[in-house]
Protein backbone atom coordinates (compact mmCIF):
# COMPACT_ATOMS: atom_id res chain seq x y z
CA UNK A 1 0.00 0.00 0.00
CA UNK A 2 1.21 3.52 -0.83
CA UNK A 3 1.22 5.67 2.30
CA UNK A 4 0.57 9.40 1.92
CA UNK A 5 -0.11 12.38 4.16
CA UNK A 6 -1.93 15.66 3.40
CA UNK A 7 0.10 18.65 2.33
CA UNK A 8 -0.21 21.68 4.64
CA UNK A 9 -3.19 23.85 3.81
CA UNK A 10 -0.94 26.85 3.13
CA UNK A 11 1.01 24.90 0.51
CA UNK A 12 -2.17 23.72 -1.22
CA UNK A 13 -3.63 27.22 -1.26
CA UNK A 14 -0.41 28.62 -2.70
CA UNK A 15 -0.43 26.03 -5.50
CA UNK A 16 -3.96 27.02 -6.61
CA UNK A 17 -3.71 30.73 -5.84
CA UNK A 18 -4.35 31.65 -9.49
CA UNK A 19 -7.21 29.16 -9.90
CA UNK A 20 -10.59 30.24 -8.60
CA UNK A 21 -12.48 27.04 -9.52
CA UNK A 22 -11.06 23.63 -8.69
CA UNK A 23 -12.07 20.00 -9.08
CA UNK A 24 -10.99 17.38 -6.50
CA UNK A 25 -9.81 13.84 -7.28
CA UNK A 26 -9.47 11.23 -4.54
CA UNK A 27 -8.87 7.47 -4.55
CA UNK A 28 -10.91 4.54 -3.27
CA UNK A 29 -7.84 2.50 -2.38
CA UNK A 30 -4.66 3.61 -0.58
CA UNK A 31 -5.67 7.25 -0.09
CA UNK A 32 -8.98 6.22 1.44
CA UNK A 33 -7.29 3.82 3.88
CA UNK A 34 -4.73 6.50 4.79
CA UNK A 35 -7.59 8.96 5.33
CA UNK A 36 -6.14 11.52 2.93
CA UNK A 37 -8.31 11.12 -0.16
CA UNK A 38 -11.54 9.34 0.69
CA UNK A 39 -15.08 10.70 0.61
CA UNK A 40 -14.94 12.36 4.08
CA UNK A 41 -11.62 14.05 3.31
CA UNK A 42 -12.80 15.41 -0.05
CA UNK A 43 -15.93 16.82 1.56
CA UNK A 44 -13.85 18.44 4.30
CA UNK A 45 -11.42 19.91 1.77
CA UNK A 46 -14.34 21.21 -0.28
CA UNK A 47 -15.61 23.09 2.75
CA UNK A 48 -12.15 24.41 3.63
CA UNK A 49 -11.37 25.58 0.10
CA UNK A 50 -14.71 27.34 -0.16
CA UNK A 51 -13.98 29.11 3.12
CA UNK A 52 -10.79 30.39 1.51
CA UNK A 53 -12.56 31.82 -1.53
CA UNK A 54 -12.35 28.95 -4.01
CA UNK A 55 -15.25 27.32 -5.80
CA UNK A 56 -15.19 23.52 -5.91
CA UNK A 57 -16.90 22.52 -9.13
CA UNK A 58 -17.07 18.86 -8.10
CA UNK A 59 -15.11 15.82 -7.01
CA UNK A 60 -14.72 12.12 -7.67
CA UNK A 61 -13.04 9.10 -6.14
CA UNK A 62 -10.77 7.32 -8.60
CA UNK A 63 -11.41 3.57 -8.62
CA UNK A 64 -8.48 3.49 -8.13
CA UNK A 65 -6.80 6.83 -8.72
CA UNK A 66 -3.82 5.23 -10.48
CA UNK A 67 -5.90 3.51 -13.21
CA UNK A 68 -5.64 5.77 -16.26
CA UNK A 69 -8.48 4.38 -18.39
CA UNK A 70 -10.85 4.16 -15.43
CA UNK A 71 -10.05 7.72 -14.35
CA UNK A 72 -10.67 8.99 -17.88
CA UNK A 73 -14.04 7.21 -17.90
CA UNK A 74 -15.01 8.74 -14.56
CA UNK A 75 -13.93 12.22 -15.62
CA UNK A 76 -16.17 11.97 -18.69
CA UNK A 77 -19.08 11.35 -16.35
CA UNK A 78 -18.26 14.70 -14.68
CA UNK A 79 -17.62 16.56 -17.94
CA UNK A 80 -19.42 19.79 -17.04
CA UNK A 81 -17.75 20.01 -13.63
CA UNK A 82 -14.37 19.22 -15.17
CA UNK A 83 -14.73 21.83 -17.91
CA UNK A 84 -15.77 24.44 -15.36
CA UNK A 85 -12.58 23.95 -13.31
CA UNK A 86 -9.45 26.09 -13.65
CA UNK A 87 -7.35 23.52 -11.80
CA UNK A 88 -7.40 20.08 -10.24
CA UNK A 89 -6.28 18.89 -6.80
CA UNK A 90 -5.32 15.22 -6.50
CA UNK A 91 -5.67 13.56 -3.09
CA UNK A 92 -3.84 10.31 -3.79
CA UNK A 93 -0.23 9.20 -4.19
CA UNK A 94 2.30 10.69 -6.59
CA UNK A 95 1.37 8.06 -9.14
CA UNK A 96 -2.26 9.13 -8.92
CA UNK A 97 -1.26 12.73 -9.55
CA UNK A 98 0.74 11.75 -12.63
CA UNK A 99 -2.15 9.64 -13.92
CA UNK A 100 -4.43 12.65 -13.50
CA UNK A 101 -1.97 14.72 -15.55
CA UNK A 102 -2.24 12.08 -18.31
CA UNK A 103 -6.02 12.01 -18.06
CA UNK A 104 -6.27 15.80 -18.16
CA UNK A 105 -3.85 16.95 -20.87
CA UNK A 106 -3.26 20.68 -20.87
CA UNK A 107 -4.96 21.11 -17.49
CA UNK A 108 -3.39 22.47 -14.31
CA UNK A 109 -3.03 19.50 -11.91
CA UNK A 110 -1.67 19.78 -8.36
CA UNK A 111 -0.79 17.16 -5.72
CA UNK A 112 -2.57 17.68 -2.41
CA UNK A 113 -0.59 14.98 -0.57
CA UNK A 114 2.99 13.95 0.06
CA UNK A 115 3.76 10.32 -0.79
CA UNK A 116 5.79 8.78 2.05
CA UNK A 117 6.48 5.07 1.49
CA UNK A 118 5.18 1.62 0.61
CA UNK A 119 3.84 0.19 3.83
CA UNK A 120 1.67 -2.26 5.64
CA UNK A 121 -1.46 -1.50 7.64
CA UNK A 122 -0.70 -2.54 11.21
CA UNK A 123 -4.10 -1.43 12.44
CA UNK A 124 -6.53 1.32 11.55
CA UNK A 125 -4.55 4.52 11.11
CA UNK A 126 -1.16 2.92 11.82
CA UNK A 127 1.25 2.12 8.99
CA UNK A 128 4.76 0.73 8.87
CA UNK A 129 7.26 0.90 6.03
CA UNK A 130 8.19 -2.60 4.87
CA UNK A 131 9.17 -2.30 1.20
CA UNK A 132 11.39 -0.01 -0.89
CA UNK A 133 10.36 -1.45 -4.28
CA UNK A 134 14.01 -2.26 -4.98
CA UNK A 135 13.25 -4.61 -7.88
CA UNK A 136 15.24 -7.54 -6.45
CA UNK A 137 13.29 -9.14 -3.62
CA UNK A 138 15.34 -11.15 -1.10
CA UNK A 139 12.58 -11.94 1.40
CA UNK A 140 12.99 -15.66 0.78
CA UNK A 141 16.58 -15.41 2.03
CA UNK A 142 15.68 -13.39 5.11
CA UNK A 143 12.49 -15.17 6.17
CA UNK A 144 10.16 -12.37 5.15
CA UNK A 145 11.99 -9.41 6.73
CA UNK A 146 13.42 -6.75 4.39
CA UNK A 147 16.82 -5.38 5.47
CA UNK A 148 16.93 -2.98 2.54
CA UNK A 149 14.02 -1.05 4.05
CA UNK A 150 14.05 -1.89 7.73
CA UNK A 151 17.78 -1.62 8.40
CA UNK A 152 18.70 2.03 8.96
CA UNK A 153 21.83 1.46 6.86
CA UNK A 154 20.18 -0.81 4.29
CA UNK A 155 22.73 -3.55 4.97
CA UNK A 156 22.42 -6.74 2.94
CA UNK A 157 24.91 -8.61 5.11
CA UNK A 158 24.44 -7.62 8.73
CA UNK A 159 24.39 -6.84 11.50
CA UNK A 160 26.72 -3.85 11.67
CA UNK A 161 29.21 -3.31 14.46
CA UNK A 162 26.95 -0.80 16.16
CA UNK A 163 24.22 -3.22 17.21
CA UNK A 164 23.79 -3.15 20.98
CA UNK A 165 24.07 -6.17 23.25
CA UNK A 166 20.30 -5.99 23.65
CA UNK A 167 19.83 -6.29 19.89
CA UNK A 168 18.88 -2.66 19.30
CA UNK A 169 19.74 -0.46 16.33
CA UNK A 170 22.72 1.88 16.56
CA UNK A 171 20.85 4.64 14.73
CA UNK A 172 17.68 4.38 16.83
CA UNK A 173 18.09 2.55 20.16
CA UNK A 174 14.30 2.23 20.44
CA UNK A 175 14.20 -0.01 17.35
CA UNK A 176 15.16 -3.67 17.17
CA UNK A 177 18.11 -4.42 14.91
CA UNK A 178 16.49 -5.92 11.83
CA UNK A 179 19.36 -8.35 11.39
CA UNK A 180 18.80 -9.62 14.92
CA UNK A 181 15.16 -10.21 13.95
CA UNK A 182 16.25 -12.00 10.78
CA UNK A 183 18.71 -14.14 12.75
CA UNK A 184 16.00 -15.11 15.26
CA UNK A 185 13.54 -15.96 12.46
CA UNK A 186 16.05 -18.12 10.60
CA UNK A 187 17.19 -19.85 13.78
CA UNK A 188 13.62 -20.74 14.74
CA UNK A 189 13.04 -22.09 11.22
CA UNK A 190 16.25 -24.10 11.21
CA UNK A 191 17.47 -22.10 8.23
CA UNK A 192 20.38 -20.16 9.74
CA UNK A 193 22.64 -21.33 6.91
CA UNK A 194 21.01 -18.70 4.72
CA UNK A 195 22.79 -15.82 6.44
CA UNK A 196 26.14 -17.49 5.92
CA UNK A 197 25.80 -16.88 2.20
CA UNK A 198 27.13 -13.47 1.19
CA UNK A 199 24.45 -11.50 -0.63
CA UNK A 200 25.57 -9.49 -3.64
CA UNK A 201 25.12 -5.75 -3.82
CA UNK A 202 21.85 -4.60 -5.33
CA UNK A 203 21.69 -3.78 -9.01
CA UNK A 204 20.46 -0.22 -8.56
CA UNK A 205 19.76 0.08 -12.26
CA UNK A 206 16.53 -1.75 -11.43
CA UNK A 207 15.39 0.97 -9.03
CA UNK A 208 15.40 4.42 -10.61
CA UNK A 209 13.82 5.55 -13.84
CA UNK A 210 10.69 4.54 -15.69
CA UNK A 211 9.58 0.92 -15.38
CA UNK A 212 6.69 -0.63 -17.28
CA UNK A 213 5.32 -4.10 -16.55
CA UNK A 214 2.91 -5.49 -19.12
CA UNK A 215 1.04 -8.74 -18.47
CA UNK A 216 -1.10 -10.71 -20.87
CA UNK A 217 0.14 -8.81 -23.89
CA UNK A 218 -2.04 -5.75 -23.21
Amino acid sequence: MTISEPKPLEEVLESIAAEKRVFLIGCTDCATVCQVGGEPQLQEWKKTLEEHGHEVTGYLLGEPGCHLLELRRQLRAHQEEVEAADGFLVFSCGTGTQVAVQALPGKSVHPATNTLFLGSVQRFGQFEEFCSACGECILDMTRGICPVTRCAKGLLNGPCGGTSAEGKCEVDPEVDCVWKLIYDQLTAAGAIERVKKMMKAKDNRRRPGRRILVKGGR
